[in-house]
């Protein structure tokens, strides 16, 4: 599975080489100050799709956060396509700051997958979550449980690149994709889960503990 170790993110590669290419052409003409411009662009691309490596917590049933960011929601929800129950869900936030290589939150096969098509709203809106271009992962433990995680593109994030299949193995904290300039990740636990993160917590993805699976 793709960026497992390199320390910027692949799907960065050609942003990176388009500005660092214009940015010599600009300097080669002597064009200071438009190639300031690209040389800016050129390190923020590097910035933004960097791909630090992280220390995952070991323990049973843990769930660590996918995404690097703020969470915006903790509460009960109903989750109708998979789980078909009432739910607690985690969305979590990020800015165009945020390293945006989201991980896998718990060990576990994926059984099932979806795309859906939609508008760019901003993601940390509530309809967000149902209206835009969203990617899910439905997860089975190994001790049975289902747990969903739903990347959502925002409102100037225009691609969502999910690297698994049917079938996958995932590990905890193990990269599984990445929302390019700004989104949202929503995590749907089952019931009788423990979530101990709370509104308004900064997350480190592949580190931070939102709770424990029942």
């Amino acid at each position: 599975m793709r960026n497992q170790n390199n320390p910027i993110a692949q799907e960065g590669y050609p942003f990176i080489g388009l500005f660092a290419f214009v940015t010599l052409t600009f300097a080669l003409l002597g064009w200071g100050c438009l190639t300031l411009i690209l040389l800016a662009l050129t390190l923020f691309s590097v910035y933004f799709f960097r791909n630090p490596e992280r220390v995952v917590p070991q323990g049973e049933n843990l769930v660590v956060a996918p995404a690097d960011g703020k969470v915006i929601f903790v509460g009960d929800v109903e989750e109708p396509r998979y789980l078909q129950q009432r739910v607690t869900k985690v969305s979590i936030f990020m800015n165009v700051f945020n390293v945006h290589v989201n991980r896998a939150p718990c060990d576990g096969k994926v059984v099932d997958m979806y795309y859906q098509k939609g508008q760019f709203l901003n993601a940390s809106l509530d309809k967000a979550a149902s209206c835009n271009e969203q990617a899910g992962i439905l997860l089975e433990t190994p001790a049975g449980a289902k747990i969903l995680f739903v990347q959502i593109a925002g409102l100037v994030a225009r691609r969502i690149v999910t690297y698994p299949v049917v079938g996958s193995m995932l590990q905890r904290g193990m990269r599984y994709g990445l929302i390019r300039f700004g989104s949202r990740v929503d995590i749907y636990f089952p019931k009788g889960s423990d979530v101990l993160i709370t509104l308004g917590e900064k997350t480190v993805a592949g580190e931070t503990v939102l709770g424990t699976l029942p």
